[in-house]
């Protein structure tokens, strides 16, 4: 695994990633290259212009030039890397690729997006070779916030799905001091920085947006044989003073764990490492507590807690926690 895959998808679906324009879509639709399964095969299913793709396919192009769409990041976001998915397209996937990057303010008209006046376009990816049926993995060095992505392919064909890997930066007015916010918002800027384990559910899928759809939607430990407990550390979107702490295990009915405590740190820019150090100073938001299944939980912090950096969430054994919010205001 490449070390960019591990951070989220700022494309996803999910968090508001839509393909927004493509200059060709005529076998398979847009739309499809951010959907969040993996694409799928269906043998022997046509449609009216062709066989069935679970991708963006365009038509072979008979002229000079290369087919592009144009994809909304759902966060913006510092793009770290790409994974170019073409899953299934083995005689009908592009040659090469690149993309482009830009920066909008608010939300613009699609008409903008094409207009070199109103958006500038960098080149954050430079044309690179494409593997049919396969993920395609690129690392990306530019460091500029981006809002927009613009997947070209060279010269024409298909590409199952898109992912796009990077570093949450919202609209700065989002974290101005003395607003309330949930601190553990992955859409503000929030990331779980480490687990104890996630076999059966990852653990970013804890600060997502919304409720859980369903039990794979949380972050899920395996079964415990041994002592001790499981555990995670969240990074919070902004320095914080923390009011009240919301533990969701919806959909976890014979799987949630039997209590757990919450424990605050004050660490700007602290690793993983340092986090997880036995020395690191830690300071009790919440003590050892039952929980129940398929429930929200929710915890006013002590008025006396200072500003906090990470919360870390433990889990008594081990078991499916769906959300975690942290309710606070962002510290100066």
């Amino acid at each position: 695994m490449t070390d960019f895959t591990d951070l989220i998808d700022v494309a996803a679906e999910r968090l508001g990633g839509a393909v927004l324009l493509a200059n060709d879509e005529f076998f398979a639709p847009k739309e499809r290259l951010l959907m969040a399964a993996p694409a799928e095969w269906r043998e022997g299913v046509y449609t009216e212009v062709g066989k069935w793709m679970d991708g963006w396919e365009t038509r072979r192009r008979r002229s000079e030039g290369y087919d592009w769409c144009i994809v909304r990041l759902g966060i913006p976001a510092i793009v770290r890397g790409v994974v170019v998915d073409t899953a299934w397209f083995r005689g009908n996937y592009p040659e090469a690729c690149s993309i482009d990057a830009c920066e909008v303010e608010a939300v613009p008209a699609l008409s903008d997006l094409t207009d070199a006046r109103r958006a500038t376009w960098r080149e954050v990816l430079p044309r690179q070779r494409l593997e049919g049926d396969n993920k395609n993995l690129f690392s990306i060095s530019d460091t500029a916030r981006a809002t927009h992505l613009r997947l070209n392919i060279y010269p024409d064909g298909g590409v199952a799905r898109l992912r796009v890997h990077g570093e949450a930066k919202p609209d700065a007015r989002a974290l101005r001091p003395g607003r309330e916010i949930n601190l553990a918002a992955m859409e503000l800027g929030a990331f779980v920085m480490v687990c104890s384990d996630m076999f059966f559910g990852h653990r970013q899928n804890l600060i997502l947006p919304g409720r859980s759809t369903h039990m794979g939607d949380g972050w899920e430990t395996k079964r415990r044989r041994g002592p001790g407990h499981d555990w995670t550390i969240v990074r919070l979107a902004a320095r914080g003073r923390i009011e009240r702490v919301e533990i969701d295990t919806d959909h976890y009915k014979g799987n949630a764990p039997g209590s757990c405590l919450v424990d605050v740190c004050d660490a700007p820019n602290a690793s993983s490492e340092q986090l997880t150090d036995p020395t690191a100073k830690w300071s009790p938001l919440l003590v050892q507590t039952p929980i129940q299944p398929h429930s929200r939980h929710a915890y006013d912090a002590p008025a006396d807690l200072a500003p906090a950096t990470h919360v870390r969430l433990s889990i008594f054994p081990d078991g499916g926690i769906a959300r975690l919010r942290v309710y606070g205001t962002v510290a100066s």
